[in-house]
């Protein structure tokens, strides 16, 4: 149910600074180009064309640009990381973590309206709402575990400082094969997490108005006047 947002004045709140925007589209980026090249390194499809396989290397191809987006993907989630130190109060790092009784009632509202698509009866904050704060800081350690387990079946084929460190991951899973495995199945909670990010980003756009899907582009967000501050 879309609120009635025409009995109220809004006014433009900068929210998003530029280095989030810049690691949100990398970042986008960058999972489209692994979840592509990890499929077809985990499914690999068969030869289709008469060469010999040495003469096209196209297989090596996908395998490179796969490892080098790695490396991508991890040095932006360490800015990230780094950001939630520095940034503003909405990229802090306390933004993603249910630590008051209010933040608590406000995750209830938002699923209430997510779910049951009721109407918007609290107050949710401009920045993340607390649902998807939540959902995120569960991200930044899925981020994290395919970035190690990456690395460690990358750890076999190179002599990488960053391979190096994270060789330990193998014998601990059991084998190259069992890592392979795990690292294979996250690329569904990318696909599955991609698709209800993209809707819930239009819904909360529709029903809060508040300009959410065009926030990650300039920045700004709106906010009612009378709501400043929460």
């Amino acid at each position: 149910m879309r609120q009635d947002l025409s009995f109220h004045n809004y006014k433009r709140v900068y929210v998003w600074e530029l280095p989030v925007r810049f690691y949100h589209w990398l970042n986008v980026l960058c999972v489209l180009v692994l979840g592509i090249t990890g499929w077809l390194i985990g499914r690999p499809p068969g030869l289709t064309s008469l060469p010999e396989a040495y003469q096209q290397q196209w297989f090596g191809t996908i395998r490179f640009v796969h490892f080098v987006t790695g490396y991508v993907f991890l040095f932006n989630f360490l800015f990230r990381l780094y950001w939630g130190f520095v940034g503003n109060r909405y990229a802090r790092w306390n933004q993603f973590i249910p630590s008051t009784r209010r933040r608590v009632n406000e995750m209830v509202e938002v699923i209430k309206v997510d779910v049951l698509q009721t109407r918007i009866r609290g107050i949710i904050r401009i920045g993340h709402n607390m649902l998807a704060g939540v959902i995120y800081f569960v991200t930044f350690w899925v981020f994290l575990f395919q970035a190690v387990t990456g690395f460690a079946l990358y750890s076999g084929m190179s002599d990488s400082w960053i391979g190096r460190m994270c060789a330990w991951v193998v014998p601990v899973f059991g084998g190259d094969a069992v890592v392979r495995q795990w690292h294979h199945a996250m690329l569904w909670f990318y696909v599955v997490f991609t698709l209800v990010h993209v809707y819930l980003v239009a819904y909360h756009d529709y029903v809060e108005g508040r300009g959410t899907a065009s926030s990650m582009v300039g920045g700004w967000k709106f906010e009612r006047e009378d709501l400043l501050g929460h």
